[in-house]
């Protein structure tokens, strides 16, 4: 394979740092054609669907798109906000706050958002960052706990993308964070600043993305890093074993996947007679389709059909101050020994450069 043509190379040039925040990845509109293309991409990562090619392309492309498309749009329209899609406005705003509290601690590092599937693609994100001079890149993925469909993914796009660069920069890569002590107060001011406003449930309910049962078995970890995540903060809300219970969604197939399944679970304990369940998806650091449709919207139908009383969901990380402080934490350890700290002046220049990322931040939110 003949490599990219290089940038242009001026002498004294000095090396940036870049730290590039990557998500999963959302469909550009919510139009049936739009999501098409999206689960296309998804679908078609071996890391994602592990059945032999030749069989699965014939799976995806003669069934699951043309029966699934239309029914995903309609469901992506039904949390499609005027600015687009939670998950980027989300994912971008985290970008501009983390790049402006990283200067503000001391740090002079760009940092960029980048989707694993759909825009921005994370291989148009690097190759711009190249373009800007950044010869040492860390990155960040979104995913608090490692799995081979979705971490193993990332690092995946990033080393075929390098494959076709001749002056490949320094690389640094974030396995997982499950059990950072900022990550768990962040969930932890999360939850308890729902709580004071809303009372306690009865029961919260821990519902992480589920994978198939198969990947356990064979020596994923992203079970027992969800149930040390589970374990992690309920130590420190002070919940008792009977207050608490981890679950797993968005089975696809007709394979087992992890379990308890979340919708099942809920209409157990609906019938159980819990009057009251608070949902937390502690493994997404972003709201999108898997949380606000489908547990926010359909797990809800679900457990008050069932007899439930009151169903609560509360809203994952986002761009609360706690996790905008744990994901500058997170960056800060992998960027040791590189040279990234401002100068006095610098660092000046630094805080008012953070007050504009958070007026900006602030802009988009408000869809300006």
């Amino acid at each position: 394979m003949r490599p990219m043509q290089e940038p242009t190379y001026t002498h004294g040039a000095v090396a940036k740092t870049a730290v590039v925040l990557v998500n999963l990845g959302t469909p550009d509109a919510p139009t049936a054609s739009a999501v098409r293309r999206y689960l296309k991409q998804f679908l078609s990562d071996p890391r994602v669907v592990e059945i032999p090619r030749a069989a699965w392309w014939f799976i995806l492309n003669g069934i699951i798109l043309p029966l699934r498309s239309r029914k995903s749009a309609a469901k992506y329209a039904s949390i499609w906000t005027s600015e687009g899609s939670p998950l980027k406005l989300h994912t971008e705003k985290q970008a501009v706050l983390l790049r402006g509290y990283m200067g503000e601690r001391g740090h002079d590092v760009q940092v960029a958002y980048a989707m694993r599937y759909g825009t921005p693609a994370l291989p148009d994100v690097l190759a711009k960052l190249k373009a800007d001079g950044c010869d040492r890149i860390l990155i960040l993925p979104a995913y608090p706990q490692y799995s081979g469909t979705t971490t193993a993914s990332i690092f995946d796009a990033v080393f075929s993308h390098y494959t076709n660069i001749r002056n490949i920069p320094e690389l640094r890569l974030v396995k997982h964070y499950h059990d950072h002590e900022a990550y768990i107060q962040a969930l932890k001011k999360s939850v308890l600043a729902y709580w004071e406003m809303h009372a306690r449930p009865d029961k919260l309910v821990m519902s992480f993305h589920g994978v198939p049962k198969r990947t356990l078995m064979l020596g994923d970890p992203y079970h027992c890093e969800c149930h040390k995540t589970a374990r992690l903060l309920a130590a420190e809300l002070k919940l008792g074993l009977d207050q608490y219970i981890v679950t797993f969604q968005s089975r696809f197939g007709k394979a087992e996947w992890l379990q308890p399944y979340t919708a099942p679970t809920l209409v157990k304990l609906a019938k159980d007679g819990v009057r009251r369940v608070d949902v937390l998806c502690p493994g997404f650091t972003s709201d999108c389709l898997e949380t606000l449709e489908e547990i926010a919207m359909e797990a809800k139908q679900d457990f008050l059909t069932a007899g439930g009383k009151e169903f609560h969901y509360i809203p994952c990380l986002n761009e609360t101050p706690a996790w905008i402080t744990a994901l500058a934490e997170i960056a800060e350890q992998h960027l040791v020994g590189w040279p990234t700290m401002l100068t006095p002046m610098m660092r000046e220049e630094a805080k008012m450069a953070a007050e504009a990322s958070r007026e900006r931040a602030r802009l988009l939110g408000a869809g300006k």
